[in-house]
């Protein structure tokens, strides 16, 4: 967050190959079987506390659009406790150049923001990537949760597109260097097109003066359709507060 509560919630995590701004943080693209529908829509309930700083839930509607080698979404976020409201939309895609994926994405939301993000992948069982975020510093609601103005590296091995394990870095280079974010992200498959997946978080960063190592946690399970989302996010997006959040949402 680099506002007023420092002010940035950023979108939700990654997933499958370095795509986008999922809102920004050089996210990785969903990874799961192939949807039998072109849409998602997700409803996500993000609870901060802690700090010395008002406590209160916030709201986000996210629908996206998958057509084919990319997708393109709209969301809305409602915070009452900051008085702080935020339509958004974005694309991105994914561009296969023989063994090399290129990833770039572009989002902007009300209050002038504009950001973007490139990055580039290789490799099918093995996969390493790398990929580059920037923004125009503008007040923005981070749901993504990693630094937005920053550079992402990872790696790791596909058993099957439903089950993989990765790590991935994303380190904050422009404001706040010493912030960085890393995942190890586990997804299996568990049959009938369902998958669970876990992503330990370890983040380390400077926050209000004050150097903070802390492990966060997010667990999701997917069906067919319909899919659901838990985590524990401390100092989120290098704020003060704590956060807890819960989404789900259906594929049609």
């Amino acid at each position: 967050m680099r506002c007023p509560l420092r002010f940035c919630f950023c979108f939700s995590l990654p997933t499958v190959c370095l795509a986008a701004l999922l809102p920004l943080g050089l996210c990785q693209q969903a990874a799961a079987q192939e949807a039998p529908t072109p849409y998602k829509l997700t409803v996500g309930y993000y609870g901060v506390s802690g700090g010395g700083l008002p406590a209160g839930p916030g709201l986000d509607v996210n629908l996206r659009y998958d057509y084919g080698s990319g997708n393109v979404w709209l969301g809305w976020f409602r915070s009452p406790v900051l008085d702080f409201s935020q339509l958004r939309g974005g694309w991105d895609r994914t561009i296969t150049l023989g063994p090399v994926r290129v990833l770039p994405s572009l989002q902007a939301a009300s209050g002038g923001f504009f950001g973007g993000s490139l990055a580039v992948e290789t490799g099918d069982s093995w996969f390493v990537g790398a990929g580059l975020g920037r923004t125009n510093l503008r007040s923005y609601a981070n749901l993504n949760f990693d630094p937005n103005d920053s550079y992402t590296a990872y790696g790791g091995y596909r058993w099957s597109e439903a089950t993989s394990l990765q790590v991935q870095l994303v380190r904050d280079n422009r404001l706040n260097p010493d912030q960085q974010h890393v995942h190890l992200i586990w997804r299996q498959g568990v049959g009938n097109g369902e998958r669970l997946t876990v992503d330990l978080l370890a983040k380390q960063g400077t926050v209000d003066g004050q150097f903070i190592r802390r492990v966060g946690l997010s667990v999701g399970y997917d069906w067919p359709r319909w899919f659901v989302r838990a985590a524990w996010d401390p100092k989120v997006n290098f704020t003060p507060q704590n956060m807890a959040r819960l989404s789900t949402g259906v594929r049609f």
